[in-house]
């Protein structure tokens, strides 16, 4: 992406320095520290940098001790921020709180701005008192910064050096820094607005990626979450879904400690909520002060954005990213850009359940053709092959060929009972099957015994249909999928063991449910890939738990124990 090209310093200081002429020649003598100051001014185009840079620019040029800039907010009533010069940072953090230009004489300037000198401050009618902790300041000059016409905010100078106060030679120079001072500013707005547009459009196209790659869908919406936080610079990302009784659940979080939103429920009866599902977004100052935030969740967030996850009119669900206590409003642009991303995100959730859709139909198709072949041609092999044997047991005369020829016909008959009952479960619909953790697990384990060869053998202790919650037994049958997964794909074991235990305890002693996945293969070898060991902790530790590996179940310890655990 280009960046937008500054104005050339030296065309901005001609225009800027013609009203110098006719000026006293100590005015004229300064001209060349002017014109020196104005081009380190124009350097560079991060915008953060470029205020810190004008205002020690500012500050040597005038021969001031202090200089500030302070920014004014949007709606022009306040500062969103104060960039400072010459004061130290332990004195800043003992001060405190920074000026919101909502009364004194910076709150004076933003409503009128225009040039102001003073030799004491103090003696000011519009001074307000410093803090505690603030450093002494008498002299005092400020001009108005400008930005294509409107102002950005005011340049602040004070505690001239050497000499009683500022002079009009002071006065002179320091506008005309502020002039090549709003083209630098100007300049680098619009260099970080274009890399803040470049950065929400990467981070639409990474959500996109992530959900159509056909992975989990819990998964793809931890990257929704992941990317907003990330881009709208938050203390979290939160994703919400509707429940049945008309809130929204926090189904997925990406923050320091995840576990305490995760299943939390905003009630239908909240404002706020009714609001997100009818397709509107919602905008908060403060979170923890705001009547219509009703969880306990607002009382740690300060600015938040509330968005619905909304295409083609219909709303999947919504999309939060609070900032911490204190911290800076979002901007209008911010607001603009994070809707976009909503909605890009919206679009790539229906694309992806749609995808989905036809994944599962071709599933259920293909389970359909294996029904209709297991009962139409295995079985009727298998009882063919079952009769002519027992013709041969009866023509035999050998004790031994009998008794064997017997156990084979009925293995056969059990053979053809599961047969009948994998093809019965292959036919149900899935609204039909029991949805108890244990069959959950079950289910998993069928299934993975089609690739591995084998059936892996299971235990269950103490009743985890009733003790483990849906979330967590969601959780924990995706991490035995994961599981089960890589001891198919890398493990070339012989024997899997599954134990889901409902009676563990967590280090803190807290209830937990631990699932240990072990085998007797080859074992995870020295640096190998741990992409499915990650996504494993990643889960448990969403919940508050831990995932670890340690020795299998093989001759001396060989092959791999997967143990993943979370509280009940």
């Amino acid at each position: 992406m280009a960046e937008p090209d500054p104005q050339d310093p030296l065309d901005a200081a001609t225009q800027a320095t013609r009203s110098l002429q006719g000026l006293s020649t100590e005015l004229t003598a300064r001209v060349p520290q002017l014109l020196e100051a104005m081009r380190s001014v124009g350097t560079g185009l991060e915008l953060h940098s470029t205020l810190d840079r004008i205002c020690a620019t500012a500050a040597e040029l005038a021969h001031a001790r202090y200089a500030a800039i302070g920014v004014v907010d949007e709606a022009g009533e306040g500062l969103s921020d104060f960039v400072t010069y010459g004061v130290p940072e332990e004195v800043a953090r003992a001060i405190g709180r920074r000026p919101d230009g909502h009364h004194g004489l910076l709150g004076a300037l933003i409503h009128d701005p225009e040039p102001v000198r003073l030799a004491d401050l103090t003696g000011d009618p519009r001074y307000a008192g410093f803090p505690p902790g603030h450093p002494r300041m008498r002299t005092f000059l400020g001009v108005p910064i400008r930005v294509q016409g409107e102002i950005f905010g005011n340049l602040y100078l004070t505690e001239k050096r050497e000499v009683a106060e500022f002079s009009d030679y002071d006065l002179h120079m320091v506008r005309v820094l502020a002039t090549e001072a709003g083209i630098a500013i100007g300049n680098a707005r619009l260099y970080e607005a274009a890399r803040q547009r470049e950065r929400w459009i990467d981070g639409s196209v990474a959500v996109t990626t992530a959900l159509l790659s056909g992975g989990d869908a819990d998964d793809a919406l931890s990257v929704v979450a992941e990317q907003a936080r990330h881009l709208a610079d938050s203390a979290a990302g939160i994703v919400l879904l509707p429940t049945a009784e008309g809130g929204l659940e926090i189904v997925a979080v990406s923050a320091d400690d995840p576990s305490s939103s995760l299943g939390v429920i905003i009630p239908a009866r909240s404002e706020v909520v009714a609001k997100l599902l009818a397709g509107e977004a919602v905008f908060i100052d403060d979170s923890a002060t705001d009547s219509r935030m009703v969880t306990r969740l607002a009382d740690l967030f300060g600015p938040s954005m509330l968005l619905p996850l909304q295409s083609g009119g219909r709303v999947l669900g919504a999309l939060a990213t609070p900032r911490a206590r204190g911290a800076r409003p979002f901007s209008r642009t911010e607001r603009t850009l994070a809707t976009q991303f909503a909605s890009q995100a919206a679009l790539a959730l229906m694309m992806a359940e749609a995808q989905r859709d036809r994944e599962r139909l071709a599933v259920y198709e293909d389970r359909d053709r294996i029904a209709r072949d297991l009962h139409d041609l295995v079985i009727q092999r298998l009882f063919a092959t079952g009769m002519m044997l027992e013709s041969a047991q009866r023509r035999s005369v050998v004790p031994e060929v009998r008794t064997g020829v017997g156990r084979a016909v009925d293995e056969l008959d059990v053979t053809i009972q599961e047969i009948r009952t994998a093809i019965f479960a292959l036919q149900q619909e899935p609204a039909e099957a029991p949805s108890g953790l244990r069959t959950r697990v079950l289910r998993e384990i069928n299934m993975a015994a089609v690739p591995l060869g084998f059936k892996p053998s299971h235990r269950f202790l103490d009743a985890v249909d009733s003790l483990v919650g849906e979330l967590t037994g969601k959780n924990l049958v995706a991490a035995l999928r994961e599981a089960l997964s890589n001891a198919f794909r890398h493990a070339r074991a012989s024997v899997i063991d599954v134990v889901v235990d409902a009676t563990a305890t967590l280090p803190d002693g807290r209830a937990a449910v631990r699932l240990s996945v072990a085998d007797d293969g080859v074992g995870i070898p020295e640096g190998g890939r741990r992409s499915g060991l990650r996504n494993l902790a990643r889960r448990a530790e969403s919940l508050g738990g831990a995932s670890w590996f340690g020795p299998g179940i093989g001759e001396g310890g060989g092959g791999t124990t997967v143990v993943w655990e979370a509280p009940l």
